[in-house]
């Protein structure tokens, strides 16, 4: 079983073995190859920026809502502090 195995790997590698007057040296992308990475490349710089942005977006609300909820302890704790806009303290 595995000699047929064996077998049909090397007639599937020998197959797509390349003509021997193939020159590896000639062969280029052209511009089809050029253009494709290219919008590859653009598209992940795109990607970068934008996670990048919503990343320090996500960090810049929890720093505000630390800072939010700090106040409004400081304010529950304080006993002269105004509960609401209007009041005045005591």
């Amino acid at each position: 079983m595995t000699a047929l195995i064996s077998d049909a790997l090397i007639t599937v590698v020998l197959a797509a073995t390349p003509d021997p007057n193939f020159d590896p040296n000639t062969v280029t992308p052209g511009v089809v190859g050029f253009v494709a990475i290219f919008f590859v490349a653009a598209a992940t710089v795109l990607l970068c920026l934008d996670v990048v942005r919503r990343i320090r977006r996500t960090t810049y609300r929890a720093e505000i809502k630390a800072r939010l909820d700090a106040e409004l302890a400081e304010r529950d704790n304080d006993p002269n502090a105004p509960r609401t806009p209007g009041d005045k303290p005591e």
